[in-house]
This record gives structure tokens, sequence and C-alpha cells, in this order.
């Protein structure tokens, strides 16, 4: 399989990357110096040329906060850039992959979200992410829409990479407690994003790792493995007065990806255990 991959240094990508080599997949990856997703012009050109069966798209703006002010750049990539891969993937006969977001939910559900519910984000990257939803829908026929949530991998930006941070030297920590979801480790999520193309079966599709949890409670249980002697304390969202608003809760629920790919995803405690085992 010939694979194109974007936004080839995120944590996401350097996953698929790894595991396609594996597999001996043949791949072609950009980062955004090699290839900008909002350069319509480019993105044509270099798909053209380039003949991919697969477009897996990691690029993506993800600073959450910073879209609030710096909107129009989180747009572009996020909605316009989408719709640029889109249309060249479906001018050469390529299947487009495309990651959003459980941020796209408001977070006020009782139950895990299904691929059935109805968006309505609560900030401006939730808005971005959606808006790429819908282009791609759009302007491909042929596309792997995969929704995921706390993506954690390699590298600094990850939410553990950063918890690990916060903690050293410190004999406290607060952490919210009232923000909800599935952590995804990069890793199993490349596995499963592989397996879903070669199935064949295309659309939207829920991927994460199982159960779910507070901040604060994956907080504790990385802390705990890493022997950390400090209190770790409940905080509340509003604490921090940062600019966007996070979903309180945004479970998704993996249905029907087990039934289309073959097996259920890990537990997000043992994707979080070979994650730190891996750090070591």
């Amino acid at each position: 399989m010939k694979i194109l991959i974007t936004g080839s240094k995120g944590q996401l990508a350097k996953e698929i990357l790894a595991q396609a080599e594996i597999r001996k997949d043949e791949v072609l990856a950009y980062d955004r110096a090699d290839l900008n997703i909002s350069d319509f012009k480019a993105v044509s050109l270099v798909v053209a040329e380039a003949a991919p069966g697969v477009i897996i798209n990691c690029a993506a703006y993800n600073d959450v906060d910073g879209a609030e002010s710096n909107w129009e750049d989180a747009f572009v990539t996020n909605g316009i850039g989408v719709k640029n891969l889109a249309i060249a993937s479906e001018n050469s006969g390529a299947v487009l992959v495309h990651f959003s977001t459980d941020y796209v939910f408001n977070g006020r559900s009782a139950r895990p979200y299904t691929i059935a519910d109805l968006p309505d984000p609560v900030s401006s990257y939730g808005q971005s992410k959606l808006m790429g939803e819908e282009l791609l829908a759009e302007h491909s026929k042929n596309y792997y829409l995969i929704r995921t949530s706390w993506v954690f991998g390699t590298g600094v930006n990850s939410f553990p990479s950063k918890l690990l941070g916060w903690a050293s030297g410190k004999k406290e920590l607060r952490i919210v407690d009232d923000q909800v979801a599935s952590p995804t480790y990069a890793a199993d999520l490349a596995e499963a994003t592989l397996k879903l193309i070669d199935t064949g079966s295309q659309g939207l599709y829920h991927v994460t790792n199982t159960g779910q949890c507070s901040r604060y409670e994956w907080a504790a249980y990385i802390l705990k493995i890493m022997g950390w002697d400090g209190v770790l304390k409940h905080a509340n969202s509003s604490e921090f007065q940062l600019p966007a608003e996070r979903p309180a809760y945004s479970v998704l629920d993996n249905f029907p990806l087990a039934r289309t790919i073959g097996a259920e995803m890990p537990p997000w405690k043992d994707a979080t255990d070979r994650f730190l085992k891996a750090m070591e």
C-alpha cells in the first residue's frame, strides 16, 4: 500500500510511520515545511505526482486555547486544509483518512457519544474540527473520519509528559477532576487506523482506548506508577481561567469499531502502562 502522510512530525504520524514500515508499506511523509495543507496548489501538485492509494492527514492545529484568539489559523488548517486534501484525494482516486476530536461535542451527555450523535462544539478549536468534518464529507466520497480523544505518545506535548514535568521537584499538584474522557495511546490509534484501512469499510468511526477517567484520575494513576511522593489535589476547571471551554464529559462510544477490525481497543490503563514502560 502506498501511503502519503501529512503532519509527519506529530506523535500520531510517527506511530503510523513506524507501524507502516514494519508492514512494508510504501510511505511518503510530509511535515508542514514540506507541505502546508492550506495551500491548495501545493497539495494538488504533491498528491498528483505521488499518486498514493491512501492519504493519512495528521496535520492539524491542536492549540485548544490558542484557537480562541488565533481562530483563523485554526479554521484554515483544520477546515480549509482538510477541504484541499479532500478535493486532491478525490481527483487522484486516493482514500483520505482524517482525524477529528471528542471536542466536537458539548460534553453535556449522560452517556458516551456515538457516531449517530450530533456535534455541538463549545470552543473555536472544536468548531474548526467540525468544519473539517463537514468539508471532508462534502468534497470526498472515499474517506475514513476518525474521532478520538486525549491522544498521548512520544514528545513533550502529551498529557503524561506534561504531568511529569509539572510534578518534577514539587510536593503538591492540582489537576482538574471535572473533565472526563478516554485517554488514547497514539500507538494503539495508529494500529487501529491501519486495520480500518485494510478492511476497506470507509466512514465515520470513534477510536479510543476503552474505559474512562477524569484528568485527575489519569494523573493519579501515572504519578503512582512513577513513584511520585507528593500530594495530588482535586481542582475545578474554572480555577485555571483558560481561554477555551472544554467539554465536561466527552467519552466516545467505539461501536462499531470492534466489529469492523475484529478486535477491541485496549483499556486506557494498559495503554498508559505500555507508554510509561516505553519511556524508561
